[in-house]
C-alpha cells in the first residue's frame, strides 16, 4: 500500500504562495524584466555569415530617443528601439506566432491522447503494466528513464516526449504516486540525454561544425557523461520517492486480458512512435509534419478503437482543452525572445559574457564557457540557436586559453543542459509542468539539489577533459 505521496514537497501558507507563482504571471514578469534590460543594456550586433556570427565584428547600435518609438509607435528607422508599451504587448502575439508550429503540435498531441484514452486501451494497458510489475516503481522508473535518455542522447528527441508524458501521468495516478515524479521521470532523463548528446543530430552537427572537429567525434567522453549523470538522476528520483513514504502501490491482482481492440490500439500507437522517431531522424520531420502525423494517427486510433465520429470529435476537443495553458506558456517564452531580438541586445549579452573568459586558464575558461551558456539559456532557450550565436564567439577565446574543440562543445552542452532543467523561460518544460499540474516553485525546490550535484560533476568532467586534451 502506498502512503499519500509527497506531502513534504508541498509548502504551505505564505511560503507556498511565495514560490508557487502562476506560470503565466512568472513569464510575464520575466518579459517585463527583459523590457527594462532593453533600456539598461546597449544595443549592438555582430556581422553574420550563413546565420553564424563573425567574431570580432560586434558594433554598438545607437538607440532611438523618440518618445513615439518608446511607446512602440512611429516610423521604422535604422536605430535600435528600447521596448515600449506597445512593443511589449505586441511581443506576446508575435511570440505565439513565432512558436505556432510547436503550439499546434502540443494541442494535437492533447487531442490524440484524448481519443486514445477514450478507446479504453490506456486504462487496460496500464492495468496490465502495474499487474506485471506488481506496482514496483523502483523497477519501472530506471527502465523507462534509460529508454528516454537514450532517445534524447542518440536521436535528439525532446519535444516528441510530449506524447509520452500523458502515459507517465496516467501510470503515476494508477500507482497513486504524485504527478511530480512522473514529470521528473521524463524531464530528468530527457535533459540528461541532451547534456550528454552522444550522437544528438540536432545539436552536434552545429556545435562541432563551428569548432571544426569531426561530427560525432569524442563520443567516448559524452558516453561516460551519460552513464554517470543518468545513474545519479535515477538514484535521486528513487531516493525522493522513497523519502515521500511510497513503498509499493497496490496492483491489480487479476487484470483483465486486453481485448482485441485494445491490443490493436496499443500496437498502433507503438508503431506510430517508432515511425515518428524514424521519420524525424531520416526525413527531418519537424513540428508541422509531426502535427499532421498526429492527426492521421488520431483518425486511425478512433477507427481501430471502434469510436464513433461524434465521440471521437468530443474526445479530441477535450484533449485540446487540456493543452491550452501549455500552449500559452510556449507562446510567452517565445515573446521574450522576440522582445530581446527586436531591441537588439542579445548580441550585447553574448559579447559581454565572452569578455569574462578572455585570458583565463584552460579549466577556468571551460567553466566560464559553461556558466556563460547557462546564463544565455534563460534568454535563448533554443539549443541550436544558442549554439549558432555563442559558440563562434566563445570558440576563439577558448582556443587562446588552450582549449580543444570538443572541450568547448562539452562545456556548451553542460551549461545549456543544466540550466534547462530549471530555467523559467523554457516553454517546453513549463508546458510539461502545466500538463502535470506541478507548480514551478515546487519543481525548482525538487530539482535544485540534483542540479547542483550534476554541476559539480560537470566541473570535474571539464577538469579531466582539459587535462587529457579532449
Amino acid at each position: 500500500m502506498a502512503k499519500s505521496p509527497v506531502t513534504d514537497d508541498k509548502p504551505t501558507g505564505r511560503r507556498r504562495r511565495a514560490i508557487d507563482v502562476h506560470p503565466v504571471l512568472m513569464l510575464l514578469s520575466v518579459l517585463l524584466l527583459c523590457a527594462v534590460l532593453t533600456y539598461v543594456l546597449d544595443s549592438g550586433a555582430f556581422q553574420r555569415i550563413d546565420g553564424r556570427v563573425v567574431p570580432g565584428t560586434f558594433t554598438v547600435i545607437e538607440k532611438s530617443s523618440d518618445w513615439l518609438h518608446l511607446l512602440g509607435l512611429g516610423a521604422a528607422d535604422e536605430l535600435a528601439r528600447p521596448a515600449g508599451v506597445i512593443t511589449v504587448l505586441q511581443s506576446i502575439p508575435l511570440g505565439l506566432v513565432r512558436n505556432a508550429p510547436l503550439i499546434f503540435m502540443v494541442m494535437f498531441v492533447g487531442g490524440m491522447f484524448g481519443v486514445f484514452k477514450q478507446t479504453g486501451a490506456l486504462d487496460a494497458g496500464l492495468d496490465q503494466l502495474v499487474h506485471r510489475s506488481h506496482g514496483n516503481i523502483y523497477l519501472l522508473a530506471p527502465v523507462l528513464m534509460c529508454a528516454l535518455a537514450a532517445g534524447s542522447s542518440f536521436l535528439g528527441l525532446i519535444s516528441e516526449y510530449l506524447v509520452v508524458l500523458p502515459v507517465l501521468l496516467s501510470m503515476a495516478e494508477r500507482l497513486r504516486l504524485n504527478g511530480l515524479y512522473a514529470v521528473a521521470m521524463l524531464l530528468i532523463a530527457a535533459k540528461i540525454g541532451y547534456i550528454a548528446s552522444v550522437s544528438n543530430p540536432v545539436v552536434l552537427p552545429i556545435a562541432q561544425g563551428i569548432v571544426q572537429v569531426p561530427i560525432f567525434s569524442g563520443f567516448g567522453m559524452r558516453l561516460a557523461v551519460l552513464g554517470i549523470f543518468l545513474t545519479i538522476g535515477i538514484a535521486y528520483l528513487l531516493h525522493s520517492i522513497f523519502r515521500s513514504g511510497f513503498v509499493k502501490a497496490d496492483f491489480v491482482a487479476d487484470a483483465r486480458p486486453l481485448s482485441k481492440r485494445h491490443m490493436g490500439v496499443l500496437l498502433l500507437l507503438g508503431l506510430a512512435v517508432v515511425l515518428m522517431v524514424y521519420a524525424g531522424h531520416t526525413w527531418s520531420w519537424h513540428y508541422n509534419e509531426l502535427s499532421a502525423f498526429y492527426l492521421a494517427v488520431t483518425a486511425v486510433l478512433a477507427a481501430v478503437g471502434g469510436l464513433g465520429a461524434r465521440t471521437t470529435a468530443d474526445a479530441f476537443i477535450d484533449g485540446i482543452k487540456g493543452m491550452i495553458l501549455p500552449a500559452l506558456l510556449i507562446g510567452l517564452a517565445g515573446a521574450i525572445h522576440v522582445l530581446l531580438q527586436q531591441a537588439q541586445i542579445l548580441d550585447t549579452v553574448v559579447n559581454g559574457m565572452a569578455g569574462l573568459i578572455h585570458e583565463q586558464s584552460s579549466w577556468i575558461a571551460s567553466l566560464a564557457i559553461m556558466f556563460t551558456e547557462a546564463g544565455l539559456d534563460v534568454l535563448i532557450p533554443s539549443t541550436s540557436a544558442k549554439a549558432a550565436i555563442s559558440i563562434p564567439i566563445l570558440w576563439p577565446i577558448g582556443q587562446l586559453s588552450g582549449l580543444h574543440g570538443n572541450s568547448v562543445v562539452l562545456a556548451y552542452l553542460f551549461g545549456n543542459g543544466l540550466m534547462a532543467m530549471v530555467s523559467p523561460t523554457s516553454g517546453l518544460m513549463l508546458a510539461m509542468l502545466a500538463m502535470a499540474k506541478v507548480p514551478y516553485g515546487q519543481w525548482v525546490r525538487f530539482m535544485l539539489p540534483l542540479t547542483l550535484v550534476l554541476s559539480a560533476v560537470a566541473m570535474a568532467f571539464l577538469l579531466v577533459a582539459v587535462r587529457i586534451g579532449y
